[in-house]
């Protein structure tokens, strides 16, 4: 088939004006002026998509899909509140309300023009919506503990686990990796654990890193919000098993770097806020890639990446959309302008590397490159897999345009996309899902889901404040 449109935007050369994009089976086979492929393939069946511009479709480096029926709950806190809340929800979660969840967070980011995404989890359940409604994904298990001595037996579960799932999947849509939980709630021998793990076996891995002010101070002085994620006994056994030099008097970067994690190849580190001169030289020397999600930062108040000495550091920077518990829509294009306006408004440097079209590089090939995955995806280009959205540009909005990148940058968002391909089968077309997914039920779940979530989690926090304010004698009752 013949995809022709006004702008074929291929990321890795000059968009193409009333251009067309040659797909067959999984692949794309050509593309340039339609004129041109018109008279060259005169068979072929041509679809138009007018006014709009075909492009690679979005790698999403960074999601939390489980998270999507959170979204709106917890608003205008900063980043220590919102994780507590957050994580205080996780108990009333079953796996299939996980999988729920994770379905509505699918359906969004198909109909936004993702076509991979990159998922961390504790339960790896994103791996099911996205086989049934064909993206292409990458399931981190996210692997932790506070206590030494458990440290190898949970990397080799987790081991465990996605090589089991990638038996049972099947698909070369999805693979999987490792991805050590957060610095302060996990003992820093997990960090080498996984890294001889990952090592010898090449093993994807991802990690949050240096993402919060409370973060770095954990590992620079000791303290943190965050000891109230566990119970008093937890805090015990975390503080005993910490290492003695702990407080380190350094950065979570350096931290991490002792600990043998950044020797992975080709790791990804995600947020990467709280960083300094001396950081960015250990994140270039070891190559390690960064996943960039200014939306969050910005929302819960975690700081502004450094972005513009990434790039003149040389680093590999992909975009992540992160959270819908937090940043409420999966939605790469917002996530582009954010990121973009947030670097003009900080960035000594900012009308030379934040563009328009190296933000589209971000949210494409860069993170298709952070993946290690760019061989097949992130650009249009002859023998590539034909993963394609088209971008409607035709409302009073976008109009008269002379720039194509721009123009989605600046007057797009979700809800102008109007066709997602993936390996050549169309997920979502003229606005409307036909993966063969139920929508209506996938949300009609998802709600149910939120108000039961929403009441437990209610009568929980009740429950909670009466034991701590009822008389000792009187807690028994309560506490069930």
């Amino acid at each position: 088939m013949l995809l022709t449109a006004k702008y074929v935007i291929p990321i890795t050369s000059p968009y193409i004006e009333d251009g067309a994009v040659l797909v067959r089976d999984d692949k794309i086979l050509d593309l340039g002026p339609a004129s041109q492929l018109k008279d060259k393939y005169p068979m072929e069946e041509v679809r138009d998509f007018g006014l709009s511009a075909l492009m690679p479709g979005f790698v999403d480096l960074h999601t939390h899909l489980g998270y999507t029926a959170l979204r709106g709950m917890f608003g205008d806190l900063p980043y220590a509140d919102w994780k507590r809340h957050v994580l205080h929800t996780e108990p009333f979660f079953t796996e299939e309300d996980w999988i729920d969840s994770a379905r509505v967070g699918a359906l969004e980011a198909v109909a936004s023009g993702i076509t991979t995404i990159a998922d961390i989890s504790a339960s790896g359940v994103t791996r099911i919506p996205a086989q049934e409604m064909g993206l292409r994904a990458r399931v981190y298990y996210e692997v932790l503990t506070t206590q030494k001595e458990h440290a190898e037996s949970v990397v080799h579960e987790g081991l465990e686990k996605i090589e089991r799932w990638k038996d049972e999947c099947g698909s070369d849509l999805l693979d999987f990796g490792l991805a050590p939980g957060p610095v302060y709630g996990c003992h820093p021998s997990v960090f080498q654990a996984i890294a001889d793990v990952a090592i010898e076996k090449n093993i994807p891995v991802a990690m949050h890193l240096a993402g919060s002010q409370e973060e770095a101070d954990f590992i620079r002085y000791g303290s943190s919000p965050f000891g109230v994620h566990v119970s008093e006994h937890e805090q015990g056994k975390l503080a005993a098993a910490y290492p003695p030099w702990l407080p380190a008097g350094t950065s979570p970067v350096s931290y991490v770097s002792n600990w043998g994690i950044l020797d992975v190849p080709g790791i990804l580190a995600i947020h990467c806020v709280h960083v300094d001169d001396r950081d960015i030289g250990i994140l270039r020397d070891k190559q390690v890639r960064i996943g960039y999600c200014p939306r969050i930062n910005a929302k819960l108040g975690m700081g502004s990446m450094p972005l513009e000495k990434f790039w003149a550091a040389g680093l590999t920077i992909g975009l992540g959309t992160d959270s819908p518990a937090a940043v409420d829509t999966t939605d790469m294009i917002d996530e582009m302008r954010i990121g973009l306006m947030i670097t003009r408004a900080t960035s000594s440097e900012r009308f030379v590397q934040a563009s328009a079209k190296n933000a589209l590089r971000m949210a494409t090939i860069g993170s298709a490159e952070a993946l290690g995955i760019d061989d097949k995806v992130g650009s249009l280009e002859a023998g590539k897999q034909a993963d394609i959205i088209a971008i409607d540009l035709h409302n009073s909005h976008q109009n008269p345009t002379t720039d194509p990148e721009s123009a989605v940058i600046y007057t797009a968002n979700q809800d102008n996309v109007k066709m997602t391909m993936v390996a050549g089968r169309v997920l979502y077309d003229n606005f409307v899902h036909v993966s063969g997914c139920d929508r209506d039920a996938i949300i009609d779940r998802a709600r149910a889901l939120r108000v039961r979530i929403r009441e437990e989690v209610s009568d929980d926090a009740l429950r909670r404040s009466l034991i701590e304010h009822a008389p000792q004698d009187k807690q028994d009752r309560y506490n069930r």
